[in-house]
């Protein structure tokens, strides 16, 4: 049998093998923001095979099928279980170079034992080696497994939350589960289904909601519910940062407008958004939260399949639409005031995160260590170059030992693999770093920041109940 991505995987000096062997390689995992159901969690669902647990919502796989020429039926419709893990077998054959082709082998080594190559050839006997470890697992032991000690979830402020409350009742398992607020829905004005959204948010709150002001004592409501839930995490998935002013009576003319059934204008979607992401940015940082910004996402761009399958199922695609400008604008009218909260920015362009790396440093203040970052690379930049860049970005413009590191931003349970692969490349970026002379080799300086970037930032960050590890 064929051995490849070996225990020195992409370490390719010394130095980079004894950073990661000697300081990464075991370290716990703060899973910060994911796309994984708490309901399946709280559930400890079991996988009958691992087309369910690979193939299932992941709209990273289903582009390369697409791309590979796959039908639909074989992708999202109704061909066998092991019909789809065939096709996905034969697809990954050609994506060498794409990261799946490295996560999906890290998965296959490190949940079940297989360190072969994945092809059309070997289909069925790694078909039958998952399957057989799926039939003694469940989600919640996959979580074990890797290692992780705390997930925040994406959750809306109309969810009840009973999932978080059946998961933190149970002593059986020990990992935090923490609900993350996205309240893209109260955002996305602009969204034929906005007044109906404001409906559920109006009987979850118990607010009637006909007003700016009165949307705004709803989601405080809200907040307060998420806060009962151990929540101090935001995130949204905007298009791009907002910089359009506006004073209280026009946005409450705005919001009467929509209620109304009328169609809005650009600018006047852009200064609700703007307006309604600054009081959110403020009621952030009264409550000491951070707040997550990804933009930059062109999203649905294929209409038909989009009528057809929803979103979230791959057909975004990187966008141009960001001024780095407006982002800056966001932040001023925040300072001006003092309410600048703990930020975490990720754009989906790479060409933004040399301005975005500068920005950081025009607001960072002695908050919090680290005040505003310049989150990892992120969806279509999750790969060795991408990761590579970002590091490399941040270290230039920024202080990279503040990072507080990867997050896995997906709907799988094994995807944990990815923080590994972060950690090879950020061993394998310093330890290059070491062998040209730019860092002393100093195993238990630059071992530390390791350890550091790999979880203890993120748990002093986000302020979560949990010990950093410096053992």
């Amino acid at each position: 049998m064929t051995k490849f991505m070996d225990e020195d995987f992409l370490l390719n000096t010394d130095a980079a093998k004894k950073l990661y062997h000697g300081y990464a390689e075991k370290m716990p995992i703060l899973d910060y923001h994911c796309h994984i159901s708490p309901m399946e969690i709280a559930q400890d669902r079991k996988f009958e095979n691992i087309t369910q647990l690979w193939l299932g919502g992941d709209h990273y796989k289903w582009r390369q099928m697409r791309s590979n020429g796959v039908p639909e039926k074989y992708i999202t419709g109704d061909a066998s279980d092991y019909e789809k893990f065939e096709k996905w077998a034969a697809t990954l054959e050609r994506a060498i170079g794409n990261p799946l082709y490295h996560w999906s082998h890290l998965e296959l080594q490190r949940y079940f034992g297989y360190h072969g190559v994945l092809n059309s050839k070997t289909c069925k006997e790694v078909w039958d080696i998952c399957n057989e470890k799926l039939a003694h697992t469940s989600c919640r032991q996959l979580i074990k497994d890797s290692g992780v000690t705390l997930i925040c979830t994406t959750d809306d402020p109309a969810d009840s939350l009973e999932w978080h409350e059946k998961i933190a009742a149970d002593p059986t398992f020990d990992v935090k589960v923490l609900p993350a607020w996205r309240p893209d829905k109260a955002t996305n004005i602009n969204k034929p289904d906005y007044a109906d959204y404001l409906d559920t948010l109006s009987k979850v709150s118990g607010v009637t909601i006909n007003s700016f002001a009165s949307l705004k004592e709803a989601i405080k409501i809200r907040m307060d519910f998420f806060i009962q839930h151990g929540a101090n995490v935001s995130d949204h998935g905007i298009d791009y940062v907002p910089y359009a002013p506006s004073t209280d009576e026009e946005i409450e003319q705005i919001m009467s407008k929509k209620l109304a059934g009328e169609e809005l204008t650009d600018l006047e979607v852009d200064k609700y958004k703007y307006e309604f992401l600054l009081f959110l940015a403020r009621e952030y940082k009264k409550k000491n939260w951070v707040m997550q910004l990804h933009f930059g996402c062109k999203r649905d761009n294929n209409a038909a399949m989009f009528k057809k399958l929803g979103p979230d199922t791959g057909f975004d695609c990187i966008g141009d639409q960001v001024s780095t400008a407006a982002v800056a604008n966001f932040f001023n009218a925040l300072s001006a005031t003092g309410d600048v909260p703990k930020t975490i920015l990720y754009s989906l362009n790479p060409n933004d995160n040399s301005a975005l790396g500068t920005i950081l440093g025009c607001f960072q203040n002695d908050d919090a260590i680290g005040k505003i970052q310049l989150g990892s690379g992120w969806w279509f930049n999750d790969h060795f170059k991408g990761m590579t860049d970002q590091l490399t970005d941040l270290a230039n413009l920024g202080l990279l030992g503040n990072f507080v590191g990867m997050l896995t931003d997906s709907r799988s349970f094994i995807s944990y693999a990815r923080h590994e692969y972060f950690r090879r490349i950020l061993c394998r970026l310093l330890g290059s770093w070491v062998d040209d002379g730019q860092l002393p080799e100093d195993y238990e300086y630059l071992g530390s920041i390791v350890r550091d970037i790999s979880y203890n930032n993120a748990v002093r960050y986000f302020g979560f109940d949990l010990t950093p590890v410096n053992e």
